[in-house]
């Protein structure tokens, strides 16, 4: 009896120390994790796919994202310059990365495999400080069904949205909180000159029910018929088609305006070696796969896939586009801007 009960307490005992080995190893490599603090603008939808398939490929590293709207991310890291709190800048415009660029704040970086990417959609500088991840460009949803009930033609063109018939009935992005709402006023202004462009958005103003906060909301809206004609960009677009929204998109034959959601690596950061594999990782196809879920152009050339709704030529379609005189001259237009149609704003 006494053997068996020294053979039950051994056994005992080398179960506890399993245990406890098991527990040490867990908490160990819990504590290796390395938090990585990422700034984003990026949509809500694919947040979770990116963090997944990063931390599936770099089991030590967490991703915590901080997420707002383009213009919100922005001022923020502006504000928090002196204290950046940020490791890594994703799935934020261009034309707010070249101005983070343009005050020193980023690292220059080239990430492994960008030799492969298209130059065109990241920083033209080497090492880059910024690299694209997949373009978005304007898109005017149009609820057809509400649009026959009040008699409302379909519009073609940006400067139809000015015509009288359509008084009240559009929503549009607010430019200082919404990126895409940026990207629409810095492409009239650089399509038709400063003077032509502040012309066209006097007119526009008038037919403006409400500016919101969101590049997403105004074809939200115009699915709910809230309002019919929505100024927004093609990711909201083409989901709210795909759910069954009786949405037209209309690609302005002018020109459209866009940016490039992209990928920066703060100079302060105390992760350098983390925040490089996030950018290397960012730039490899597995992402851009995933960026393909909802963008028709994407920085990795063979990726993109058909989108319902999109046009062939709509790269063809897009305006021209200074992310650096963008980033220079934004205080100064969000400031005449504000002057000019702040009182539509929604909220206030």
């Amino acid at each position: 009896m006494k053997n068996a009960s020294l053979r039950h307490s051994a056994a005992v005992a080398a179960s506890l120390c399993a245990l406890a080995c098991a527990f040490t190893s867990t908490t160990a490599n819990a504590q290796q994790k390395t938090s990585l603090s990422v700034y984003t603008a990026l949509e809500t939808d694919a947040m979770r796919l990116y963090k997944e398939a990063f931390e599936k490929a770099n089991p030590d590293i967490e991703v915590r994202w901080v997420r707002d709207s383009t213009g919100i991310v922005t001022a923020r890291l502006l504000a928090e310059k002196a204290n950046p709190q940020a490791d890594v800048v994703a799935g934020l415009a261009a034309s707010s990365l070249e101005l983070l660029k343009q005050e020193g704040m980023l690292q220059a970086y080239e990430p492994k495999g960008f030799a492969t990417l298209n130059a065109g959609y990241s920083d033209t500088a080497r090492p880059p400080s910024w690299v694209g991840m997949d373009v978005w460009a304007a898109t005017i949803c149009f609820n057809r069904v509400e649009a026959q009930k009040l008699g409302l033609p379909k519009p073609e063109t940006w400067k139809d949205l000015t015509k009288p018939v359509y008084k009240g009935r559009i929503s549009m992005p607010h430019p200082a909180s919404s990126g895409t709402g940026y990207l629409d006023v810095t492409a009239w202004l650089q399509m038709w000159g400063e003077s032509d462009g502040w012309k066209f958005m006097d007119a526009l103003h008038q037919n403006v029910a409400q500016y919101v906060h969101s590049g997403s909301k105004p074809c939200q809206q115009a699915a709910t018929g809230e309002f019919p004609i929505g100024i927004s960009f093609e990711f909201r677009a083409h989901q709210v088609r795909k759910a069954g929204a009786p949405v037209d998109l209309i690609f302005p034959k002018e020109g459209l305006g866009w940016d490039v959601e992209a990928t920066g690596i703060m100079k302060t950061t105390k992760k350098p070696a983390e925040a490089r594999r996030f950018a290397d990782w960012m730039a490899s196809r597995e992402a851009n796969q995933i960026h393909a879920n909802w963008w028709a152009v994407v920085a990795y050339p063979g990726v993109a896939k058909k989108l319902d709704g999109i046009p062939d030529d709509y790269e063809q379609r897009f305006a021209r586009n200074d992310f650096n005189w963008s980033a220079k001259n934004r205080a100064r237009i969000l400031a005449e801007w504000s002057s000019r149609y702040e009182s539509k704003v929604a909220g206030r």
